[in-house]
């Protein structure tokens, strides 16, 4: 039976599995593959519980899932489902139909499955990776950064982490997770939480465990005044992760991600 068709033949039965939503879930199933040292066996699923996307630092950054232009009002602080479920629309799929399914890059905009074949961004029928387009605005110039601080509204947070609350050795799924960020000006920025030894040739960097220092290896992309970019950020796991292997299987995974801006000597705004 070939990959394709054990996947078709089980998406019903996947698509019963729920999971309780935060601010912005995804539902997602790790599909398997045929290695030893990484990528997983055809035999079982595992599951993102929750996702997060939020800014963190005061009125001068913003975000949304459309380009309103310089019209601020029209920007807000955080993506909800409902954001996420009108992007995914034009995939014919929504946050609940989503699956991810181990994958690999070399440049964070292009991927491949463990056999070299091409993967689709929120591929409803193959599964892939979540890949989603939004518009950052701000009323400065600035740098934008993922950050560990938070903000006062939400003080009782990590800012931007990736966890799971499954036991060992489940709970390693989370040194296998990549998120990137790319747009035309400043190019893909890759961040890979609990940075282990390189397994692709893709560039990344990790967040300090400690007080949050902001530098330039750190920053994501740059913001004129009132100027909308377009970002997209893909969310994926790598299959050429060592941690990406069988001992992982069935387990969760939860992703949050802040932003803050800072000035061109990398200080945050407060």
């Amino acid at each position: 039976m070939s990959l394709k068709t054990y996947i078709k033949k089980n998406k019903k039965r996947l698509r019963k599995r729920k999971r309780l939503i935060a601010f912005l879930s995804i539902l997602a199933v790790l599909g398997l593959s045929t290695a030893t040292f990484a990528w997983f066996t055809v035999n079982t699923f595992a599951g993102v519980n929750d996702f997060e996307l939020k800014i963190s630092t005061g009125d001068e950054l913003r975000v949304s899932m459309q380009n309103h232009g310089s019209d601020i009002n029209q920007y807000v602080f955080e993506i909800t489902n409902d954001m996420m479920n009108q992007h995914l629309r034009k995939y014919n799929t929504s946050l609940k139909e989503m699956v991810l399914y181990p994958v690999t890059t070399n440049n964070g905009s292009t991927f491949t499955y463990h056999h070299g074949e091409a993967a689709k961004p929120n591929d409803k029928d193959n599964y892939s990776y979540l890949e989603i387009e939004c518009y950052f605005i701000a009323t400065k110039e600035m740098w934008v950064h993922l950050t560990t601080e938070t903000n006062k509204e939400d003080s009782d947070k990590i800012g931007t982490y990736v966890k799971s609350s499954s036991p060992s050795p489940q709970s390693e799924i989370t040194q296998a997770v990549r998120v990137d960020f790319q747009t035309d000006s400043d190019g893909v920025k890759t961040w890979e939480p609990n940075k282990g030894s390189q397994v692709t040739r893709l560039t990344t960097f990790d967040l300090p465990s400690g007080d949050m220092v902001y530098n330039d290896s750190n920053n994501l992309f740059h913001l004129d005044k009132l100027t909308p970019k377009k970002v997209t950020f893909r969310l994926w796991m790598e299959g050429e992760d060592p941690q990406c292997d069988n001992d992982v299987q069935r387990a969760n995974l939860t992703v949050r991600m802040s932003f803050v801006g800072c000035d061109d000597k990398n200080n945050p705004f407060s």
